[in-house]
């Protein structure tokens, strides 16, 4: 049996590829649990756990500085065998920490979850001081109509065309 030499040389890259697929993907897909937040309300949900006992489990939310499952706000899962949840409201902007545990003992998961300041309702808008022209997509131009465009595109292939033709030119040898 022939290998070739660039077949062996590209094994180990094709296996350190693999394997940092797989580590991204394994804690993802190991976690067990999606957490997710909408304004002040932090919630989660699982597959992972069974009922016991008629309960699912507990779901915590940890602030900074606690690190134990007990020291945080608690809320008991509920849901279906097709899934559980759990969610808190009026959390306040930082970074929290949901552990779930199963009812029989088992971890389902635990992530980390940033809570970004919601702005009041009753605040009012203010005017902004005008900045000029804002970069970046949509921000800077003008919905311009198809003949602008068209104009615009043939002045560019034009400017292409000149450059090929200068250097095809400049490339050719002088002859006396």
């Amino acid at each position: 049996m022939h290998i070739s030499k660039p077949l062996l040389r590209s094994g180990p890259t094709v296996a350190a590829a693999a394997a940092l697929a797989l580590s991204l993907a394994g804690p993802a897909a190991a976690a067990g649990i999606s957490v997710s937040t909408t304004g002040s309300t932090v919630s989660v949900s699982t597959t992972a756990c069974t009922q016991v006992n008629g309960h699912w489990g507990t779901a915590s939310l940890l602030g900074s500085g606690q690190t134990s499952f007990s020291q945080g706000r608690q809320v008991a899962l509920t849901g279906t065998a097709a899934g559980q949840s759990a969610a808190w409201s009026n959390v306040g902007a930082g970074t929290y920490t949901v552990i779930v545990v199963c009812s029989d003992g088992s971890t389902a998961g635990t992530q980390a979850v940033v809570v970004s300041p919601v702005s009041s309702p009753s605040a009012t808008p203010t005017a902004s001081p005008t900045r000029g022209v804002m970069g970046g997509v949509g921000g800077g131009s003008a919905d311009y109509g198809t003949v602008t465009l068209v104009a615009g595109g043939a002045l560019v292939g034009t400017g292409l065309l000149a450059t090929a033709w200068y250097l095809r030119r400049r490339a050719r040898p002088r002859h006396l």
